[in-house]
């Protein structure tokens, strides 16, 4: 489909610029500019994205009903109503967008989930670790479903276990940060966590090679901050766990 067929079907259908963005998971200034002509070669994937959501035009008068909801009143359903390809946490019926995540968050996060998963292994233990993408109903109500980017299941595993994801607080949560989750991850979701019944936070800062550590079964406000140049401790492990952060130096060096 051109983009001179998607400009008539968006006449055709009385499609907003912001409604197209909302639906697709595309920024709205390059869906601007792509239409107005100031983008004359838009990325590939961009026109595909923009192709499916003109020709899918039942999906997206089902996914309008949520696109005319306002911040705050989003729920679970609407949630599960989104198009595949779109990835979004939902917070107290407010929806934050997810970016894909980079190589380097991945080895990141795929280096602590091994570390973890070897001594439970090693241990005999019950404890089941996970990695995103996994959708966490945290509160167990209709208004909140996060994507931790690691968690570790240990309580009550036959109660919060689902084929879905898991119902319920986590025992650990792992955060890596990204420019555009900081915010978010540092201060929203810290309290979601420490309210919801999560033992332990770790929020892992790549950039300024620091990991800030919230233990919940502490009456201590401020988080220890670590950094990367000798193994940490687990707290829910009573410290018999230690991270060993040295792989990771090396790829932030």
């Amino acid at each position: 489909m051109t983009i001179e067929e998607m400009k008539q079907k968006k006449i055709e259908r009385g499609y907003s610029y912001s409604m197209m963005s909302e639906l697709s998971g595309i920024p709205l200034g390059t869906i601007q500019k792509i239409f107005s002509g100031e983008t004359t070669h838009p990325r590939y994937d961009t026109l595909m994205a923009l192709e499916k959501l003109f020709q899918d035009s039942t999906a997206l008068q089902e996914s309008y009903a949520y696109s005319t909801k306002h911040a705050g009143t989003y729920t679970v359903d609407d949630y599960h109503a989104l198009p595949e390809d779109q990835r979004r946490e939902l917070i107290d019926g407010t929806f934050y967008d997810m970016s894909a995540p980079s190589v380097l968050h991945q080895r990141i996060c795929g280096e602590i989930y091994r570390q973890f998963s070897n001594y439970i292994l090693e241990q005999g233990g019950k404890c089941l670790p996970l990695m995103s993408p996994l959708d966490v109903q945290l509160d167990r109500d209709n208004r909140t479903m996060v994507q931790p980017d690691m968690v570790v299941l240990c309580e009550n595993q036959d109660e919060k276990l689902c084929s879905w994801g898991i119902y319920g607080a986590p025992d650990f949560v792992l955060e890596v940060l990204s420019p555009s989750t900081k915010k978010k991850d540092c201060f929203k979701k810290l309290s979601k966590y420490a309210d919801a019944g999560v033992l332990e936070y770790w929020i892992l800062d790549p950039y300024q090679k620091k990991l800030l550590i919230y233990f919940f079964e502490e009456d201590v406000i401020y988080p220890r901050i670590c950094g990367l140049n000798q193994p940490v401790p687990v707290n829910i492990y009573h410290g018999e766990l230690l991270i060993d952060f040295s792989h990771l130096a090396s790829w932030l060096s």
